[in-house]
């Protein structure tokens, strides 16, 4: 090749390389985009394991897009109250809320069916429905009518069910109890003898240290501790069937979640799924020790009776036919997952229940 045509064809090619180069850039820049949104939580900054799930998220849509896709993350209360999230997303005061759906039960009983309702998934349960059985579309399906779009973003597995001053044996244990709960919890429970209260977080423990309220409900260990629950309430029992495996949401502006780029949408909803598992993770390992801590300053350890819970169950299922009944939203969502709840306790007490028995076992015979 002389010299002259190995010039001209180098220079064709750097000019198509420079026009290549020239195209690609407002085609990355369209699909990368600065955006900065706010996000507003329903959870306080010392509950750090919950509140943390929408700092990741921040963090991950950051790195993703060389600083691109900013969310500005505000603890519950900094601009709107923890219980109105959810409004202000669907408002548009803020792009998006990271909350939990039965919060806003006594707007419709469908917010909270994906979240949790008594007797209904285990965590690996729920995220089973919500992502292959079709639970994250039915759920949007009732949110896009709310101004909403939402995705699962934590999940913080079975939760204890609470605090008490006194032990509680039988179902005559239970009338006149005065206990903070709320949702579908208290609904079921008020029929059986209790007294809900609605109390916030942060007046729990004053509540049950001067006998206002006899017990209380609230997270699990870890985040329990913190609060010094075991030094007013000792007993401590389980399971809270009113929350086998709450989802924690991101429910985001409808408009502002379909207004981003598709690349944007994709990362959104991988990032999601990646805080909803990390959540369930970090309450995995932090729960065992902060349960051992509890015990070794004086926590008593309880199980509900099998009475006891057998007359939750009856009296939950009793106020689901009746919602089924008047609410078709309700239905929908609750028929489903009840589908599948019977398969997945199928499958769950073959493989893992024997596992998990078996280990069980070693573990009180020392051999761990």
């Amino acid at each position: 090749m002389d010299r002259r045509s190995f010039l001209t064809k180098a220079a064709i090619g750097g000019a198509g390389a420079a026009a290549a180069s020239t195209l690609a850039a407002p085609a990355l820049a369209q699909a990368t985009p600065k955006i900065t949104w706010r996000l507003t939580s329903s959870f306080p900054k010392s509950l750090d394991t919950i509140f943390s799930g929408a700092g990741v998220l921040s963090k991950m849509l950051s790195e993703a897009t060389d600083g691109n896709f900013q969310i500005q993350v505000f603890a519950a209360g900094e601009l709107v109250p923890g219980l109105q999230a959810a409004d202000a997303a669907a408002a548009g005061t803020v792009e998006v809320s990271h909350t939990v759906g039965y919060y806003y039960w006594g707007k419709d009983p469908a917010w909270a069916v994906a979240a949790a309702v008594p007797f209904s998934l285990s965590a690996r349960g729920i995220n089973a429905w919500h992502y292959h059985g079709g639970g994250i579309d039915l759920y949007n399906e009732f949110l896009a009518k709310q101004g909403l779009f939402g995705l699962p973003g934590g999940n913080t597995g079975v939760q204890m069910g609470g605090w008490f001053r006194k032990e509680i044996n039988t179902i005559e244990d239970l009338k006149g109890l005065k206990m903070r709960v709320g949702g579908f919890a208290g609904k079921v429970l008020e029929r059986l003898g209790v007294v809900p209260q609605q109390i916030a977080g942060g007046d729990i423990y004053t509540s049950l240290e001067k006998g206002s309220i006899d017990g209380s409900e609230w997270v699990g260990p870890y985040d329990d501790e913190k609060l010094g629950f075991y030094k007013v309430a000792p007993y401590y029992y389980y399971p809270g069937w009113w929350e086998g495996g709450p989802s924690v949401h991101f429910m985001f502006n409808k408009q502002a979640y379909e207004s981003l780029p598709p690349a944007y949408q994709s990362l959104v909803r991988t990032a999601c799924q990646a805080v909803d598992a990390d959540m369930l993770q970090k309450y995995d390992y932090k729960n065992p020790k902060a349960i051992k801590s509890l015990v070794a300053k004086g926590a008593l350890l309880r199980p509900f009776s099998p009475e006891i819970l057998e007359a939750c169950f009856n009296t939950a299922n009793e106020v689901y036919a009746e919602m089924e009944a008047s609410n078709p939203e309700f239905a929908t969502l609750w028929q489903s997952i009840k589908a599948f709840r019977n398969d997945n306790y199928l499958w769950a007490q073959i493989a893992e229940y024997n596992y998990d028995t078996f280990m069980m076992i070693q573990q009180r015979n020392g051999k761990l």
